[in-house]
């Protein structure tokens, strides 16, 4: 069950980007919890892939260059979601910025929600 509000929220996340970005758009909620499936399975396996050949890049970099792959799973995604589309490298990348730190938020109030309930 967690793992659907995972996807939910995540949903939820990629539709505040589609209005915060721009060239980075989502038709709806349907298209956005479809592309979240798309994504998660891309980032599963072609990200991994990725991320493991230009570890020693991320690794210089701090971990900032995952953002770039990040931004290239999204725009890779958008090519097969239908309602979800990205025009152009930077609309990906500011919109996996974006995302990361929707992601951080929404992580922090799982967090101290967990905390309330204990």
């Amino acid at each position: 069950m967690r793992w659907l509000l995972h996807w939910i929220l995540n949903a939820v996340a990629l539709l505040l980007v589609s209005h915060m970005v721009e060239g980075f758009h989502v038709s709806g909620f349907l298209s956005a919890l479809f592309a979240v499936v798309i994504i998660g399975f891309f980032n599963a396996t072609l990200g991994l892939l990725l991320k493991l050949i230009t570890l020693p890049l991320g690794i210089l970099t701090l971990g900032l260059f995952f953002l770039v792959i990040n931004a290239i799973i999204l725009w890779f995604s958008s090519k097969f979601v239908p309602g979800f589309a990205v025009t152009s490298f930077s609309a990906a990348f500011l919109g996996a910025l974006a995302l990361a730190v929707i992601q951080l938020l929404f992580g922090f109030l799982k967090r101290s929600d967990r905390n309330v309930n204990a």
